[in-house]
């Protein structure tokens, strides 16, 4: 579910339903009608959250990622990553994705039911966990709140979130019904003490100055505290 920057004016690729089907069945109706993860994970958009991740990955000598929500594989396309395992809640994007690399050995791919997600073993673990343009695209409290719980749970050192954060009083605009605002920041901080906000880094294309082409995301990158740290 590596998703489309939310446009301010209603999503073309939208399920046009009188009610929203909930969050993953949204995913899996577009991709199955033959639409895409959307203008965030292609062209400019794209090719910046590849420079910031690959960067950060080469700097930091990542070894292994985790992606919660791969969708369309048009972002992973352009990343230099040593060892992935992308998860994604569409079994029909999932499949194609699967295909297009299925000649890469250095990628593996699971279907993601969060209801269906227990690893209290520690098994499901990487040095970086990836969330890119997902968290505004879960609507129901019960799916955000697993997903971080998720993300930060599986991650070993590192933890990127490329996502609005709705505490912005700006982002109350006339949105897609599939996008929904989280006050991300102060989630984190309150639910996973034990994470620090090592970076962030603004989008350069935002909303605010290039309107329906631009994008409501912004990097957040959180390390694991050492033991003993405040």
């Amino acid at each position: 579910m590596e998703v489309v920057e939310p446009e301010l004016v209603r999503d073309p690729d939208s399920v046009h339903e009188s009610r929203f089907p909930g969050s993953a069945a949204y995913w899996e109706q577009r991709y199955a009608r033959g639409g895409n993860s959307g203008a965030g994970s292609r062209g400019a958009h794209a090719e910046f959250k590849a420079e910031v991740i690959n960067g950060f990955v080469a700097e930091q000598g990542i070894e292994t990622v985790i992606e919660f929500g791969c969708g369309d594989g048009d972002q992973l396309a352009l990343a230099s990553y040593p060892r992935y395992l992308g998860f994604d809640v569409t079994p029909t994007q999932l499949r194609r994705t699967m295909a297009r690399f299925a000649d890469d050995p250095a990628k593996s791919f699971a279907l993601y039911d969060p209801e269906c997600f227990s690893d209290a073993a520690g098994l499901v673990t990487a040095d970086l966990v990836l969330s890119l343009d997902v968290i505004y695209h879960l609507i129901e409290d019960n799916v955000y709140d697993v997903h971080l719980r998720h993300v930060f749970g599986a991650a070993r050192r590192y933890v990127v979130l490329f996502s609005s954060d709705g505490d912005d009083p700006s982002l109350s605009g006339a949105f897609a019904p599939h996008v929904r605002h989280r006050p991300v920041l102060r989630d984190v901080a309150e639910r996973f003490p034990e994470w620090e906000l090592l970076q962030r880094i603004d989008n350069p294309r935002a909303w605010r100055r290039e309107g329906a082409s631009g994008s409501v995301a912004d990097f957040f990158i959180y390390s694991r505290r050492s033991q003993g740290s405040a």
